[in-house]
């Protein structure tokens, strides 16, 4: 693996422990996100990173297996480019279900 993929790879996983602290601040609670806007768009910038991230370490590592990169890709176009449709579930759905995914993915890409 290359140093520029290496790169990719560590942004991620550092935008994910960011996102796990600040779901500790919402005590994992979605009604707390939803009505936080700073919360919200917090993790909607660092979903837009790992989604930029992704689709440059795809692009250099194609033969990468990385589960719903896809999907995290277009969310973080959906973010950037339909901002004002934006819904508070799709992105609570993701950091909780695709994110850890991610980053187990992630931890044993760096092994």
């Amino acid at each position: 693996m290359n140093f520029r993929a290496l790169k990719y790879i560590l942004d991620i996983e550092s935008i994910i422990i960011e996102i796990e602290q600040i779901l500790q601040k919402t005590e994992n609670n979605f009604t707390v996100y939803s009505n936080d806007f700073i919360i919200k768009r917090a993790l909607e910038r660092d979903l837009e990173i790992i989604g930029e991230a992704i689709s440059k370490l795809i692009k250099l590592e194609p033969q990468l297996n990385l589960t719903n990169y896809k999907k995290i890709i277009v969310l973080r176009n959906l973010i950037i480019h339909s901002y004002d449709s934006i819904e508070d579930e799709l992105i609570w759905s993701i950091v909780q279900k695709d994110i850890p995914l991610l980053k187990g993915e992630i931890i044993k890409l760096k092994l």
